[in-house]
């Protein structure tokens, strides 16, 4: 069978799994609907955290990212792995044992008011929105390629199988729909990765095949080699100064431990201990993908180098003219000789490649059979709309919920909450498909300004909510509007021109917009901490809630109650 018959078989087979699930478990309260009734499985919640957590930059993008950076793509890696452990020791538990549905929310309740709850509800949308517009690019490479849509087509297409299992089951309908999700991606992205290991280095094990040697050189070696004679800097070395390493390594670690959609998954679970145990197995589950990356990065980098530079371009191999069709990869003939030059030398080169095509071309690139070229866009599918309905789910939980039931009419039915719920989703939906289709650059790139804007504006409030009890109302809504409007600023200057503009000379310290949200937040850690020293106290109460969630459950119970 052909590609395409086995892609539409394959990505049909999983969207049934995935709506029979949402059918199965489809949300009947809001409990339910927010939360999945707080009655998943550790397991299960790590299998789903994961798939929440890995989307469409982890499983496109990132080795793509990696491919084509080398050295300074590793900040990905750390970033995201090192934030979420960051997550999971330092905040699930006690955000857990607070016991509520969202994080603004928690800050909320947390600094006993709906200014900061408003605050809290209009930088949970923003970081969503932002994230959510990654994932919908993602769908639409993979449908334009595979199904042979245009990218637009595509969106649509996944608008609506998002919205069908996200409104329908909700938070309890995602959770068993991404633990399906993770098993698609997470078998998509190993299969390929093993045979082109065996292909180049006779090793069945990615991550020891890419450290290995091929005809008496080692991988890494071989690609240095390579990049010497294009002119691009050695693939094992960085270009990125270290302030901005260490910053968007910051950003991304502690952003991760602010996204609101990460957070809302310890919330499902039936206990404290639970959250720890599903934060562990959510990390292994993360660990099979974020150590086999690098090795698909090199595999990729190698195969796409060795087939296109100077090559003639009449006798390349059809993944060429499949992809050029995406407008993904193009050629130009700037001296007419009928050769592919890809250089450094941007008047010279002849080359464009588009990063997010490097995890889903490198199959093709390596002649694999055409099932695991199908398997490989089912996984990325699998990864954008897993990721895509968490972030949803916040999107529609904050108004419904944080808006809705808390501050506009707390005494709306429950049946009235979940129709509001319902309806927040699907304007979500039609926005994030907006967002998808007038995308804000490459999918890893638009992601990793949601991270920015996490670290910037939750991460302080969070982190001085659970254990700095005088920490106060005033002090938190200060540092999430002052870190959220000076990386807005960063990030609209730099990233799309806005107040004048700027080039890579004009950056604050040397510090990318993708690294901006780590001194963003340093700022609203000191703007807290300085307007709380100077304004009332929390109330009694609210100081004896934070020394509560830090006590374990069954140990001094007379202090807790």
């Amino acid at each position: 069978m052909d590609i395409q018959t086995w892609t539409w078989g394959i990505v049909g087979f999983t969207f049934t799994l995935y709506i029979g699930i949402a059918i199965w478990s489809r949300a009947s309260s809001t409990g339910e609907f927010y939360v999945a009734g707080k009655g998943v499985h550790p397991i299960a919640n790590g299998l789903a955290t994961a798939a929440d957590w890995m989307s469409a930059a982890s499983f496109i993008s990132m080795a793509g990212l990696i491919s084509f950076s080398g050295y300074d793509g590793s900040v990905y890696l750390m970033g995201w792995t090192g934030g979420y452990v960051l997550l999971a020791l330092l905040l699930a538990p006690y955000l857990r044992k607070f016991g509520k549905f969202t994080v603004p929310d928690f800050i909320g309740d947390r600094y006993y008011s709906d200014v900061a709850r408003v605050v809290a509800v209009v930088c949970a949308l923003i970081i969503s929105f932002t994230y959510v517009a990654g994932q919908m690019r993602g769908v639409g490479l993979v449908f334009s390629r595979f199904l042979e849509v245009n990218i637009n087509t595509g969106v649509i297409i996944g608008m609506f199988i998002v919205l069908f299992y996200a409104v329908l089951g909700g938070m309890k309908g995602i959770t068993y729909t991404q633990v399906a999700q993770y098993c698609v991606l997470i078998f998509a992205f190993m299969v390929p990765a093993i045979f082109i290991s065996i292909q180049m280095t006779g090793n069945p094990i990615p991550q020891l095949g890419f450290g290995s040697s091929t005809d008496g050189v080692y991988l890494l070696d071989k690609l240095d080699g390579l990049h010497r004679e294009l002119g691009f800097h050695e693939y094992t070395s960085g270009n990125k100064s270290k302030i901005d390493m260490f910053f968007i390594t910051g950003a991304l670690m502690v952003g991760t431990a602010g996204l609101p959609h990460v957070i809302v998954r310890f919330f499902t679970v039936k206990k404290v201990s639970d959250a720890r145990k599903s934060a562990g197995w959510a990390l292994l589950f993360i660990a099979i993908l974020y150590t086999t990356a690098p090795a698909i990065a090199v595999f990729a980098r190698i195969n796409m180098i060795e087939t296109v530079s100077n090559k003639k371009y009449t006798e390349l191999p059809n993944w060429f003219s499949n992809w050029e069709k995406t407008g993904l990869i193009s050629f130009d003939d700037k001296n007419n000789d009928g050769l592919i030059q890809y250089v450094a030398d941007t008047s010279v080169n002849e080359l464009t490649i588009d990063k997010d095509i490097m995890v889903l071309a490198n199959p093709e690139i390596a002649y694999l059979p055409n099932w695991v070229i199908a398997l490989v866009a089912a996984g990325g599918l699998a990864a954008a709309l897993s990721t895509a309905a968490g972030l949803l789910l916040v999107i529609s939980a904050s108004i419904s919920h944080d808006i809705i039931k808390k501050i506009v009419n707390p005494k709306i039915s429950e049946k009235g909450e979940l129709v509001a719920a319902r309806l927040s989703a699907v304007i979500a939906v039609i926005i994030a498909g907006w967002f998808g289709i007038n995308p804000p650059g490459f999918v890893a790139a638009t992601v990793a300004l949601a991270f920015g804007l996490a670290a910037a504006s939750f991460f302080p409030a969070i982190v001085l909510g659970i254990f700095h009890k005088r920490m106060n109302k005033e002090g938190a809504i200060a540092g999430m509007v002052v870190g959220m409007v000076l990386m807005l600023y960063y990030m609209m200057r730099f990233k799309f021109d806005w107040f004048g503009g700027g080039t890579k000379d004009d950056w604050w310290f040397g510090v990318s917009p993708e690294g901006f949200g780590t001194f963003a937040m340093l700022v609203n850690f000191v703007v807290s901490l300085i307007i709380a020293s100077f304004t009332p106290k929390p109330p009694k109460e609210v100081q004896e809630i934070v020394d509560n969630i830090r006590i374990p459950l069954g140990a001094n119970e007379a202090q807790i109650h």
